[in-house]
């Protein structure tokens, strides 16, 4: 991956992989359908957190921080944002928004092949399954360190960074990754600093560089053709004498007052077995 733009010999590429998301999706309560609205949509705390890191770590190597997304154009947002608060370059994958996981790291692996260290957040907002960075890590061939709660960046060498990772039980874990390395952190590890007024208007004129996938998507797996609560089927009763009255016949559908039915201890050979019971389903009005 070339940096380009810059005097004399480039610096080292620092690559920050970012997803467009809905940040305030609308869950509809009957069917469980996501609606996305594109005016709340955006980058995630996580993933401008690893844009964050992504910046310190190319003003400490001298180098140069390139934004990569996958998506549709609506995705394009996400890369403008991240061109206005410093990166040089901004690279959409042409994928449909809802692509596995594993197709989208397969896109975005042949953009970022080369650069010294690639950051992403530890989840994205829909999915949450944080598994994007380890399948991007074995794509570039690298090392990893998922779900970051801290990561110092080691001036001396481009490259090579320390990084903590939060463990069961209140511990921690330290970590040495060296490029080329794919990093994932948490929203609380950084703050995304605030563009200026001169990045953004620059931005909105950037040339956002689209690339095919390798491979064609899978299609995703097929919905439900029907979701909602767990009906049971109906009681199929007679209806009530109709010289009884109103009161009476509710008792008569609802069985109140009527002796309870006995327990009883069948022994029987299964063919019988079964058919006492279809029998007594029969009885009670779940079978026609």
């Amino acid at each position: 991956m070339s940096a380009g733009g810059g005097e004399g010999a480039p610096g080292p590429v620092i690559a920050v992989a970012q997803k467009w998301v809905d940040r305030r999706p609308e869950v509809d309560p009957l069917t469980g359908a996501v609606r996305m609205d594109a005016r709340t949509s955006g980058a995630s705390q996580a993933d401008e957190a690893a844009l964050e890191w992504a910046l310190r770590a190319a003003e400490a190597w001298a180098g140069q921080v390139v934004a990569v997304t996958a998506g549709p154009v609506g995705a394009e947002v996400v890369l403008r944002s991240a061109l206005a608060a410093g990166a040089v370059r901004g690279v959409r994958v042409d994928l449909p928004h809802d692509a596995p996981s594993e197709d989208v790291a397969s896109g975005l692996a042949p953009v970022v092949a080369g650069a010294a260290l690639v950051l992403c957040g530890d989840g994205s907002l829909d999915r949450g399954s944080g598994s994007v960075p380890a399948f991007l890590a074995a794509g570039v061939g690298g090392g990893q360190a998922l779900g970051c709660t801290d990561v110092v960046i080691d001036p001396a060498g481009p490259g090579s960074v320390r990084a903590v990772r939060r463990l069961d039980g209140g511990r921690r874990e330290r970590l040495v990754v060296r490029a080329p390395g794919v990093l994932s952190v948490e929203p609380g590890s950084a703050r995304l600093r605030r563009a200026s007024l001169g990045g953004v208007l620059r931005a909105r004129q950037a040339m956002i560089e689209v690339v095919a996938p390798p491979r064609p998507p899978r299609q995703p797996m097929a919905a439900p053709a029907r979701q909602g609560p767990y009906r049971p089927r109906a009681r199929v009763l007679p209806a009530p004498p109709a010289s009884l009255d109103a009161r009476q016949r509710i008792a008569a559908l609802t069985g109140a007052g009527a002796p309870p039915t006995p327990p009883q201890l069948l022994v029987l050979e299964p063919a019988a077995a079964a058919d006492r019971i279809l029998a007594q389903l029969r009885e009670w009005g779940y079978l026609g």
